[in-house]
C-alpha cells in the first residue's frame, strides 16, 4: 500500500508544483489575457460540451480533429507499411528509393504547405467522393485533402523508417534455418520475417501516430478549415481568449497521451516475449 501512495505522489508532485506556480503567476499578473487562471481553464475543461465562440464545444472540435489524424494516419500506414517491407526485404529496392525518400524526409510537414494549397485549395473529401449532401456531406466537408496530406506526410517517414529496420533486424540465421529445413520463400516472409519484424513496425506506427496528431494544428490552420481542436485555438487567439486556448492545448496534449499510452499497451502485450528473448 505504501507502494501505491509513493508511486502516486511521484507521479503527481511535479503537476501539482506546475499548477501552484501557474496559479501564483496569474494571480500576480490579474491579466486574463496574458495567463488566465487555473480554474479559468478548467471551467472549460470541466463542460467539454458547452458552446465556445459559436464554433462547437470542444468535444465536438476534438471528434472532428481525430477523423482528420485517422484519415491521414491510416493513409500513412497503408503506403508505409508495405512500402517499407519491400525495402527491407529487396536490396535492390532499397537502393532504388532510399536516397530518394532520404532527399524528402528531412522537409518538415509545414514546408510542404504552400505546394499543398496549390495542388489541393480547400477541396475536401466530400469533393473527392462527390457528397454533396446528407450527414455524409456533414462529415466529409471538414476533412480537407490538404490537412490530410499534412498528417500523411508526418506520420509517414517515422513509419516507413521503422519498418525498413525492423527487416533488416531480423537475423539472418533465422531465415537461413528455415530455408535449410525446407521452408519457401513465401513462409519465410509470412512466419519469420513479419512476426520479428513486427514490434519495430508497431513502434513506428506509435512514433507516427504521435507525429500526426503534432501535425494537427498546423494542418487546422490551414485556408478553408472550419472546425477542430487547432482551427478553435487560433479563432480563440484572435478574440484574446486565452482560456480557451490553454484548454484546446491540454486537450490536444492529453488526446495525444492517451494515444501513445494505448500503442504501447497494445505493443507490451503483444510483443511480452520481446522482452523475455533479450
Amino acid at each position: 500500500m505504501g507502494a501505491i501512495v509513493r508511486g502516486i505522489v511521484n507521479i503527481a508532485i511535479l503537476p501539482l508544483l506546475f499548477l501552484g506556480l501557474w496559479q501564483t503567476v496569474a494571480v500576480k499578473l490579474a491579466n486574463p489575457v496574458i495567463l488566465p487562471t487555473v480554474s479559468d481553464v478548467f471551467a472549460i475543461l470541466a463542460m467539454p460540451n458547452q458552446e465556445l465562440l459559436s464554433m462547437g464545444s470542444m468535444v465536438q472540435n476534438i471528434v472532428v480533429s481525430l477523423w482528420r489524424v485517422l484519415a491521414g494516419f491510416v493513409l500513412a500506414v497503408i503506403l508505409a507499411v508495405p512500402l517499407g517491407i519491400g525495402m527491407g526485404y529487396s536490396r535492390t529496392l532499397f537502393a532504388l528509393l532510399n536516397h530518394f525518400l532520404g532527399l524528402l524526409r528531412p522537409i518538415p510537414p509545414l514546408a510542404w504547405v504552400p505546394l499543398v494549397l496549390a495542388w489541393f485549395g480547400v477541396a475536401s473529401l466530400a469533393n473527392v467522393f462527390s457528397v454533396e449532401s446528407g450527414e455524409a456531406y456533414l462529415y466529409l466537408r471538414n476533412i480537407k485533402v490538404s490537412m490530410i496530406f499534412i498528417i500523411f506526410i508526418g506520420a509517414f517517414f517515422p513509419v516507413i523508417t521503422s519498418t525498413i529496420y525492423g527487416v533488416q533486424s531480423v537475423r539472418n540465421i533465422l531465415v537461413d534455418t528455415a530455408l535449410v529445413l525446407g521452408a519457401g520463400r513465401r513462409d519465410v516472409f509470412v512466419k519469420i520475417l513479419l512476426p520479428a519484424a513486427a514490434p519495430a513496425i508497431v513502434s513506428g506506427m506509435r512514433t507516427g501516430l504521435g507525429v500526426a496528431w503534432m501535425c494537427l494544428v498546423a494542418a487546422e490552420m490551414l485556408p478553408g478549415s472550419i472546425a477542430g481542436v487547432g482551427y478553435l485555438i487560433t479563432h480563440a487567439y484572435t478574440v484574446a481568449r486565452t482560456d480557451i486556448v490553454i484548454a484546446g492545448m491540454i486537450s490536444i496534449g492529453a488526446i495525444g497521451a492517451a494515444l501513445d499510452t494505448s500503442f504501447r499497451a497494445i505493443a507490451d502485450r503483444k510483443f511480452a516475449w520481446q522482452r523475455l528473448a533479450r
